[in-house]
């Protein structure tokens, strides 16, 4: 493939349909693991680090946060559960 044409496919729409919940839930996946990850030393330190953070996963990365982290760890925790929570509307 040449650079042109590389260009030429990063210009065009994506074509992945996802719904507004599915989104979220990929967002919120996304962001336990990066919280697992970057907070593995302190609150993780005893499960495998190479563990692979599923949506199941999401509510345990919070609550390991919430019981073995600091402030900001806390508070990490609390926009990972906001984002668990439906939105109504």
């Amino acid at each position: 493939m040449t650079t042109s044409e590389a260009g030429r496919l990063g210009g065009l729409q994506s074509r992945r349909q996802l719904s507004a919940e599915s989104a979220r839930a990929m967002v919120c996946v996304r962001e336990a693991r990066k919280l697992f990850r970057t907070n593995y030393i302190t609150c993780f330190w005893w499960a495998r680090p190479d563990l692979v953070i599923r949506a199941g996963d999401v509510a345990w990365v919070a609550d390991g946060l919430r019981k073995h982290g600091g402030r900001e760890a806390w508070r990490a925790a609390a926009r990972l559960e906001r984002m668990l929570m439906p939105t109504s509307g």
